[in-house]
């Protein structure tokens, strides 16, 4: 039976990837950013990164339903990919993160058969032993990832040769948003299309799904290696604009705020990953400035009243206070 869809069919899919209005403002909030947080674009930066990275869970868990504690494996390998390239004279920004993507998607589509094997449980032991493997290998390979020092001598040349990488963060800040906002226009229409649409049936009933044609090992490894890749493209972005790899990109405790964040956000809705980010990053922020000492107790505090009254995240928050403001007009 086949699983191509016919014109009647792809209207539903055409209409639900057009742009909505509120889809432009939420984008014309990082320009906003930049003029109204000039000081703050170090942490702006941080938070385009992690919300790429954030981006690539959702893509195997929010979409396709696969659970994963060793996302960071992914992000690690791109990290030093970019580092180990522009430590040995070839730090071309756009060359690290094209490299960077290849390696970890190579690295997710070898890992993915071992992966996807198993039910979710076996699934977060796999993947958590993935990336504590890697991270002890980066451990002992002294000479070649610098160890627990980290990898030094990270000289990355201008962006397409004219942007210099400043002190004010404003080249590495432009250079994360505009990654982040073309693999984000990339990843909204992969899930709006048929092949999105078949990892959502395979969330929601992996068993009925060959009875349609879908081929359902083979989808779950190609998104499982396009998250890797966006995983390692995060790394990479990192690497640039810090000139920096230590061993904490492939730590566990990367991986697991990572869940947290996208939980908080909301999975399975890509803007839950960059709200989710934003939300927390912003918070871990000002609530370490405020109370050095307690900052993780009131940052869990905070978690849990989320959780509490936003059980679907942030974006089921706000898509019912949105339903309830229609329903009072």
């Amino acid at each position: 039976m086949s699983n191509k869809l016919g014109p009647s069919e792809l209207d539903p899919l055409r209409r639900a990837a057009d742009w909505q209005r509120w889809e432009y403002a939420f984008w014309l909030l990082p320009l906003a950013a930049y003029f109204i947080f000039p000081k703050s674009l170090s942490l702006l930066s941080q938070i385009a990164i992690t919300a790429l990275f954030a981006l690539s869970l959702d893509l195997i868990l929010g979409y396709a339903g696969i659970v994963s504690l060793g996302q960071a494996a992914f992000f690690g390998l791109g990290a030093y990919a970019a580092g180990l390239m522009a430590a040995h004279g070839m730090g071309d920004p756009t060359l690290g993160l094209l490299v960077a993507a290849l390696i970890a998607g190579c690295g997710g589509f070898v890992s993915s058969f071992l992966v996807l094997r198993g039910t979710d449980l076996t699934r977060l032991m796999v993947t958590l032993g993935v990336a504590m493997m890697l991270y002890e290998a980066a451990n002992k390979l002294t000479e070649l990832t610098g160890g627990v020092d980290g990898l030094q001598g990270i000289e990355v040349k201008p962006l397409l040769g004219y942007f210099n990488f400043d002190l004010y963060g404003k080249t590495a800040y432009w250079y994360s948003v505009v990654v982040l906002f073309a693999l984000f226009f990339l990843a909204r229409r992969i899930v709006h299309s048929p092949f999105g649409l078949s990892l959502q049936g395979i969330r929601q009933n992996v068993g009925r799904m060959p009875a349609i044609g879908a081929p359902v090992h083979g989808r779950l490894v190609a998104v499982y290696t396009l998250s890797a890749a966006y995983a390692g493209v995060a790394g990479a972005l990192l690497t640039q604009t810090t000139q920096f790899v230590s061993l904490d990109v492939l730590a566990f405790s990367r991986s697991a705020e990572l869940l947290l964040m996208l939980v908080l956000g909301g999975a399975g809705c890509l803007y839950g990953a960059l709200i989710g980010t934003a939300v927390f990053m912003t918070a871990h922020h000002f609530l370490s400035n405020m109370n050095p000492q307690y900052w993780q107790f009131w940052l869990g505090a905070l978690l849990v009243l989320i959780v509490l009254f936003a059980r679907d995240g942030v974006i089921g928050l706000l898509l019912r206070l949105r339903g309830w403001l229609r329903r009072s007009a």
